[in-house]
């Protein structure tokens, strides 16, 4: 892709795969096509002059010094609006029990800083490093914060069906599910993305429901451009070092 081919405004959406991050970059006016790419390093995304204006990221953004109940403010609001959909939101613990080195001091930095007193669970534990690499990517470069805002792929996907939540899991058992796919995908259609686009095969390094998640969190990244994106909680709140503390969809 050549900066010939697209538009000034740029628009990603951008979940976390094995090989690093899935990104959908697509011209703001027309999501139809996006170029979908897998990136080792997430600041890949931001080097050079593709750079999205909007980016949508599913990834906590935004560490808080102590959590309450249900770990930082954003996640148990938008488990009340997905339904039964809700396990897919991590409980994510403060910034010490993150940037601890292993999870036995992981989970010891997160009872110090929770109320009430909560260890970390094995999942949200593997998301430490890509939580950290976003967290470090925003403090050195104060210039993206105004940019790049976190999203959930379930919360993007209920407000694309109206404001209501799925009725299929995404997966069973640990395995795709096509009923869930079926109705993600008719969502995604519905909202702009090209059938082409829709049916292509992942990149080298993401999964199908990757792919589908990334293309969910650009439509969110178009819907934050046009000034029509809700953020939860509303108005944001703001960790330490000036992050925002937020889900947007």
């Amino acid at each position: 892709m050549t900066s010939t081919t697209l538009p000034t405004t740029l628009i990603a959406g951008v979940d976390g795969c094995p090989k690093g991050w899935v990104v959908a970059l697509s011209p703001a006016d027309d999501v139809s096509r996006p170029v979908v790419r897998v990136l080792p390093r997430l600041a890949d995304l931001f080097d050079g002059p593709e750079a999205p204006q909007v980016t949508a990221i599913d990834m906590p953004l935004g560490l808080p010094d102590r959590v309450g109940p249900g770990g930082r403010g954003p996640e148990a609001i938008v488990r009340g609006l997905i339904g039964a959909r809700r396990s897919s939101v991590f409980s994510v613990p403060s910034r010490a029990a993150v940037e601890a080195p292993d999870y036995p001091s992981a989970c010891a930095a997160a009872r110090a800083t929770s109320d009430p007193p909560r260890a970390v669970s094995k999942q949200c534990f593997h998301l430490f490093p890509k939580i950290r690499e976003l967290d470090a990517l925003l403090r050195a470069c104060p210039e993206l914060r105004a940019k790049v805002f976190e999203a959930h792929p379930e919360l993007s996907f209920r407000r694309l069906n109206g404001d209501r939540p799925l009725a299929e899991p995404k997966k069973l058992a640990g395995r795709g599910h096509p009923a869930g796919e079926a109705e993600r995908v008719r969502l995604l259609a519905a909202g702009g993305i090209a059938p082409e686009a829709l049916d292509a095969r992942p990149p080298r390094g993401a999964a199908r429901d990757d792919l589908l998640d990334a293309l969910a969190n650009l439509l969110t990244a178009r819907r934050i451009l046009q000034g029509k994106a809700q953020p939860h909680p509303d108005p944001p709140g703001c960790d330490a070092h000036g992050l925002r503390v937020a889900i947007w969809a």
